[in-house]
């Protein structure tokens, strides 16, 4: 694959964050990309266990101050950035007082899940998708890993799919293993109406349940390539994928996976 710009919507990054599956992919993945000779851009939210002082993180005026409306109230975009010298890395977050400060990724200090996950995947997408074109940065590639980041393929092809930073941009959906056993609400799936995004577009997925399945199937229909982490990944997700003619890469044994998705993202030019 000749030089290709790659942005990395992530859910999770160590080590901002706890080690994990997700978080280690969402470190490894960008750096390893990198050092394929592609130039990247990684995105987090700012989770509210995220230790700015002790990370270094400062928010970039410049970027910050927009408002995303969403179920008609007005969530002020904040934008924060870090580095990871040891990675040469450079790592965007997307903050906002109301969906993130002083909050877990998935659940509160007792384990019960926050009711409003799925305005925070909204918004986290909308705000990475706002701050891409801001920067005036055009994306070869997009990888989507994680829940977190499972609306951004939707937003990318209905609601920017006429952006300067969008409009030739390939988008590759990384399904995982289930990461929570949470329904967001069916009627909560109502609120990622913006632009040209509407329910409508994805009314055939979640209209009886609104999980993290069908929150990886959306990201998987409006994606034009699917990746599966693991083995642990619903099969449904992945029959689906197929049902749609999408290319799927199967699980990647080993440390090689960074060549074997380098590839993939060549084939879908």
């Amino acid at each position: 694959m000749k030089a290709k710009k790659v942005l990395f919507i992530t859910t999770e990054i160590e080590p901002f964050v706890t080690e994990n599956e997700c978080s280690l992919k969402g470190r490894i993945l960008p750096q390893s990309i990198q050092e394929l000779g592609h130039e990247i851009r990684t995105f987090s939210p700012k989770w509210g266990n995220i230790n700015e002082r002790r990370n270094q993180l400062h928010e970039v005026i410049r970027l910050s101050g927009m408002n995303l409306i969403i179920d008609d109230t007005d969530h002020p975009l904040i934008i924060k950035v870090a580095s990871l010298p040891s990675a040469r890395m450079q790592i965007y977050f997307i903050d906002n007082d109301d969906y993130f400060m002083k909050r877990g990724i998935l659940t509160d200090k007792e384990g019960e899940e926050y009711p409003d996950n799925g305005e925070r995947a909204i918004f986290y997408a909308r705000g990475v998708l706002e701050t891409v074109k801001k920067l005036g940065w055009n994306p070869d590639v997009i990888h989507c890993h994680g829940w977190a980041a499972a609306l951004a393929p939707f937003y990318i092809k209905q609601a920017y799919s006429e952006e300067p930073s969008f409009r030739d941009t390939k988008v590759v959906m990384e399904v995982s293993a289930k990461e929570f056993e949470q329904d967001l609400g069916v009627e909560n799936a109502k609120f990622v109406e913006y632009k040209d995004a509407h329910y409508d577009d994805i009314k055939d997925i979640c209209e009886k349940a609104y999980g993290h399945t069908e929150l990886e199937k959306i990201g998987v229909k409006f994606a034009d390539g699917v990746i599966v982490e693991s083995k642990d990944v619903d099969p449904s997700i992945i029959e689906y994928a197929k049902s749609l003619g999408l290319p799927v890469l199967p699980p990647v044994e080993g440390d090689s996976f960074n060549e074997a998705y380098s590839e993939f993202y060549d084939t879908l030019f």
